[in-house]
């Protein structure tokens, strides 16, 4: 059946259509349409992905928890305690037992860092920052955001109907002078620590300092590094040893622990705060209880010895990464995270890169604006303690033998 015919059976005009592919082709044209691929696999280094086995170096499983086998099995006996979903909202039927341990848990570990912690469960980490902003903010507010933050801050400040003031990169004499100017009853700056498409950390203990000083909130989005930072894996609060009443933090747990949602943990006023305003918390079905008692698993495994051994092991892969890619044109950006981007350049050349490491039985996707800014789109390999080192060997001996025949491409 034609477009055309499809689009009179729906009532819709084909210029609607026609605008809709144009916009499609002029995406691919700038080589920026994106594409998905289709796992047969757990997560894991080696995944069959689209019909052959691949060694992957895309995924967000720091520790390799995704499918570690205690992992998998305290999701199997959730179902069996809980069933599959929770049927409402944590406001009405939602909120299981396994949502509450979970909650308690997390307010516990992260206890050393912030002053009467209470935790709070999402589904997903782009609607706990929608949720924090959202109902902290509003139009006796400012929001003091960073340049490069996730879109889910991004979103989540416009969204906010605060005033929103975007500093620099890093730029804490920027932020100073702006927290300074501000007259808004209600200041909030608002950072990712590890900043996901370039592996590096925020400043975070000047910014405290900052906002202590002209009486603001620190909210953090630890998305990237809690479980992977800090001797017990509770995150850039404790690499960089905070602890502070102006603190909020946000946590994701489908990252490093290995599982799915997300968590809120400050203050129990800012916690209840969200409860009664929060709309992507109050109008959202709870997520499975499952899910939640998995996650306890989880938190046991990263706080406790295998956690450390899995963050020494990621480590040392950072390190052999680090002492054996040598490359000319290309620029690996400097990162002690598992993010570990190479800058390419232009968009044709890193589709081209990742094209030519995909042939060779490697999965490393090319990231392109607008998530990154014009002219730095590049590979982002991510490591998991699930890695062995010849898994990274492997990568370095392609990588390094890639770089200079795809110089015409530049």
């Amino acid at each position: 059946m034609s477009v055309t015919s499809i689009a009179a059976i729906n009532g819709i005009t084909s210029p609607l259509l026609e605008r809709l592919q144009d916009q499609l082709g002029a995406l691919g044209a700038a080589g920026l349409r994106r594409q998905r691929r289709t796992t047969d696999s757990p997560c894991a280094p080696c995944v069959q992905v689209d019909g052959r086995a691949v060694l992957a170096f895309c995924s967000n499983d720091y520790l390799g928890l995704a499918n570690h086998p205690e992992v998998v099995e305290a999701l199997r006996e959730g179902a069996g305690l809980y069933g599959a979903g929770s049927g409402a909202s944590h406001l009405i039927s939602g909120h299981s037992r396994a949502h509450a341990l979970l909650e308690d848990r997390l307010a516990e570990f992260l206890a050393p860092h912030l002053v009467l912690p209470r935790a709070l469960t999402f589904s997903t980490g782009y609607m706990a920052n929608l949720a924090l902003l959202a109902a902290l903010g509003g139009t006796d507010a400012d929001i003091f955001s960073e340049a490069v933050n996730h879109a889910s801050i991004i979103d989540g400040a416009r969204l906010s109907r605060s005033a929103v003031r975007v500093y620099p990169h890093g730029d804490v004499a920027t932020l100073d002078l702006l927290l300074a100017a501000s007259q808004a009853p209600t200041k909030l700056v608002v950072t990712d620590s590890v900043f996901s498409m370039d592996g590096d950390l925020a400043p975070l203990p000047e910014l405290l300092a900052l906002c202590e000083r002209h009486g603001a909130w620190l909210l953090v989005d630890d998305a990237h590094g809690f479980g992977v930072l800090g001797a017990n894996g509770r995150g850039a609060l404790e690499h960089f040893r905070l602890c502070s009443p102006h603190l909020i933090y946000m946590g994701t747990l489908g990252k490093a622990a290995g599982v799915s949602g997300a968590f809120v943990a400050a203050h129990e006023s800012v916690i209840e705060t969200l409860i009664q305003r929060a709309r992507p918390y109050i109008y959202t079905t709870a997520t499975a209880p499952a899910l939640a008692h998995a996650l306890l698993t989880s938190l046991t495994l990263i706080g406790g010895a295998d956690g450390a051994q899995r963050r020494l092991h990621v480590n040392r892969l950072i390190a052999r990464l680090d002492g054996t890619l040598r490359l000319q044109r290309w620029q690996r950006l400097p990162s002690f995270t598992p993010i570990q981007p190479v800058i390419i350049g232009g968009n044709d050349e890193a589709m081209v890169a990742a094209a030519a490491l995909d042939a060779r039985g490697i999965w490393v996707p090319a990231i392109r604006p607008p998530t990154v800014p014009r002219g730095t789109a590049r590979l982002r390999i991510t490591l998991s303690a699930a890695h062995s080192e010849a898994d990274v060997d492997a990568l370095v001996v392609a990588m390094n033998t890639l770089e200079e025949p795809l110089a015409h491409v530049a």
